[in-house]
Formats: C-alpha cells, structure tokens, sequence
C-alpha cells in the first residue's frame, strides 16, 4: 500500500516537472517569437504590435512580478505619458495624436515587460539576443536583396534609394541592426576562435545592411559601438594575452569592414549615393528651415507652450517633424514628459554603468546593450526616437540587468528564477 501511494506521489512530481517544463518551453518561444516581430515594421499596428498585446495580457494574468526598480520604471513613464496627455488637451483638433500617446504608452509597457521578465530569470537574455539576431539578418537581407532589386516588388524593402529591410525608414532600419552586431563583434572578441567563420557571416550580412542603409547616424552608431566595446573590453581585462587578442581581432575586423565597404563602392550606383550620403552637413540640415533651424526654433517655441503643443503638431507647422528627441519630449510631451524623459536617460545611463563591470551572468549581455543605448542617446540629437520598438527593449534590458542586480545585492547570491512569471 505504502509503495503505491510513493509510486502516485513520484507520478505526480514527474507529471508537475513536465507540465513545468512545457510552460517554460512555450513562454521562452512566446517571448523570442515577440523580439523577432520588432524587426518587421512596414505598416501600422505592426504585428509586433498586436503579438506583444497579448502577449503582455497573458503574462500580467498569470502573474507578471514588479520589483521595485521594475516598478520605478513603469512610474517614470506612466508620468511621461501622462504629460502626453496634457500636451493633448492642449490642441484644438486631436487628429492622431490620440494613437500617436497610446503607442507611446504601449512601448514604455514593453519595456517594463522585458524588465520584468528578465529579472525573473537572466537567461531569458539569451533568448532575446538570439531572436533579435534572426530578425536582424532577415530584415537586412530583405534590405540587401531589395537594393540590388532582386526579385519582383522588392522596392518595398527600400526608400529613396536605400536598404531598409522591413522597416518603414532606412534611418530606423539602420540603427535596429546595432544590438545584434555588438554582439556578434563581442562574440569574436571574447569568443572561441573555431565559431569565428560563423560570427563572420552574420557580421558581413549586417554590415552590409547598415551601410545601404546609408544611414549617417547609423555609420556613426556602428564605429562608436565597435569602437567601444573593443575599449571597454581591453580596460576590463588587463590580461597581457587578452589584450593583445582584443587588439589583434579589432584590427582585422576593421580591415574586414573596409574590404567589404570597397568591394560595394565599386556598383556606381552605391558609390554615387555614398559620396552625396557621406557629407558632414546635408543642404535639408543648414537651410533656412532646415534641421539645425528648426531645432532653435522648436527650442523658443517649447519656452512659450511649458504644456506641450502637442503630439505631431511641429511637423505640420515647419513642414519636418523635430528630429530632436529633447525637443520632442518638450514639446509633444510638455515639460513633464520633457524633464521625465530626462530623468529616465539618467538613470538608464547610471544604473547600468553603476553594474557595468560586475561579473554576472548577465553582463555581457549588458555591456552590449548598453554601448548601444548609449549610441542611440547620442542620435536622439538628430533624430526622434520615441517611437522605435527596439529602443525601449534596450530599456528593458538595462533596467532588467539593474533589477537582477539589486536582488543580488539583496539575498547576497544569484536570483532564482521566479516560476510565477512562465
């Protein structure tokens, strides 16, 4: 009698562990699924869009975990938002600006999702990593192939003359393209030598992509990125032997860029484009009403209106919307969204520098994530940002390292996943 109730007891066990490990396998697709839509945006909702909706619903349902830092993130850009919302009332005909603040809302909730479900179990970093890489070179080889247009309406993969894989702008495209290559670049860094061949690939397909983009921010964002990590790798190591290997394995990444960067200016086409592209200062960025221009003048404007004029109402008034993510904030998003937006780059840019070089699990993951977050405060100079999906997974990931970081700090041992969150 005793032998059976042990017998149904184990049953029950190994019937709950397998029910355990199906749950973990599906979430872990669910999520990878999720990160691998962001790289396809060519019309509005996305499908990343509706996935990530229901996706977030499900997960809040059966039981989504906020830790404290998590949930400090989500109150900086609820009151982000929320001055959205008063630049709103500000408007006499809303026009978009309703979906325009929804969207808003909707990608700083991704966000605080990534956040949270990364505090829960680090290794879901993996999972993100490795999806967003499948995107990458998916998009960027749709970008490729519809430059060279090599097949029937491959158009649709480009604009004015320039890759942009699935994304409805090159200068979107290009940038979406850097999480991935820091990692393939860390991975030839760090990694073993004998999968070199298969990084090299990946790493030629994105480079590729990032420069038919003929993106400047994006070029730009690429050597900053590389650049860095090489740096922040020779300095975190001071092996003699390391170091030399950094040095070495950059140097011939360096040349690898170049080659192939020669090799594709001998198309006339692509060599025409790049030497217009390659100018400092383009005639749209010093005319009257060009980009610098409006920059003052959207900096005067948002002194007179400290509520907001907002959401894309400056594009209508100046003929181009800010390209200046401070002054998009101050502007659609009035001074609370302005000085909330502020406060979030600060943090984002402390926290993670705060753990930087702590050896976890999780830091290499981080290291990448936050050079190219980094790159991407930088472009927010030129460029409006507030909108790319993938900007606010860099988010997530920063303040997801943070969140692991400071439960370590807490319990003095590395978290253990949290079954409640699959």
């Amino acid at each position: 009698m005793s032998a059976a109730i042990d017998q149904n007891r184990q049953a029950s066990v190994d019937h709950a562990a397998k029910n355990r490990a199906l749950i973990k396998l599906i979430s872990t697709f669910a999520v990878g699924f999720g990160v691998f839509l962001s790289g396809f945006v060519i019309d509005e909702p996305a499908p990343y869009e509706l996935y990530m909706a229901g996706l977030i619903a499900v997960w809040v349902l059966f039981g989504l975990r906020l830790s404290r830092t998590v949930a400090a993130l989500l109150a900086i850009l609820v009151v982000f938002n929320l001055g959205g919302l008063v630049s709103l009332a500000q408007m006499p005909d809303l026009k978009a600006a309703p979906m325009y603040i929804a969207v808003s809302l909707f990608l700083g909730f991704t966000a605080v999702f990534f956040a949270a479900i990364i505090d829960a179990d680090h290794r879901v970093l993996s999972v993100i990593f490795k999806a967003y890489i499948l995107a990458a070179i998916g998009t960027s080889l749709l970008g490729i192939l519809g430059y060279f247009d090599a097949f029937p309406g491959a158009e649709l993969f480009t604009r004015y003359g320039r890759a942009m894989g699935a994304f409805q702008d090159p200068n979107v495209f290009g940038p979406f393209l850097m999480l991935p290559l820091a990692w393939l670049v860390h991975g030839v860094l760090v990694g073993n030598l004998r999968a070199l061949p298969l990084r090299l690939i990946p790493i030629l397909i994105l480079t590729l992509g990032i420069f038919l983009s003929f993106s400047r921010a994006a070029w730009g964002m690429a050597a900053l990125i590389i650049g860095g990590l090489a740096l922040l790798l020779f300095i975190r190591n001071p092996n003699p032997l390391f170091r030399t290997r950094i040095i070495l394995l950059a140097g011939l990444a360096v040349v690898f860029v170049l080659l192939a960067v020669v090799v594709a200016l001998q198309i006339p086409s692509v060599a025409d484009l790049f030497t217009a592209r390659a100018q400092l200062v383009q005639d749209y960025d010093d005319a009257q009403f060009g980009r610098f221009a409006r920059h003052w003048y959207g900096l005067l404007m948002s002194i007179d209106h400290p509520l907001g004029i907002g959401p894309l109402e400056f594009g209508p008034i100046f003929g181009e919307d800010t390209h200046n993510i401070w002054l998009k904030a101050a502007l659609d998003y009035g001074w609370i969204g302005f000085i909330s937006y502020l406060t979030l780059t600060m943090l984002t840019l402390g926290l993670g520098l705060r753990i930087l070089f702590r050896e976890r699990p999780w830091q290499p993951f981080l290291l990448c994530a936050y050079l190219v977050y980094i790159a991407h405060v930088a472009i927010g100079n030129v460029i409006d940002t507030d909108h790319w999906r993938h900007f606010w997974l860099l988010i997530g990931i920063i303040w997801g390292c943070a969140a692991l970081e400071a439960r370590h700090q807490r319990n003095g041992r590395l978290p253990v996943p949290d079954r409640r969150t699959n």
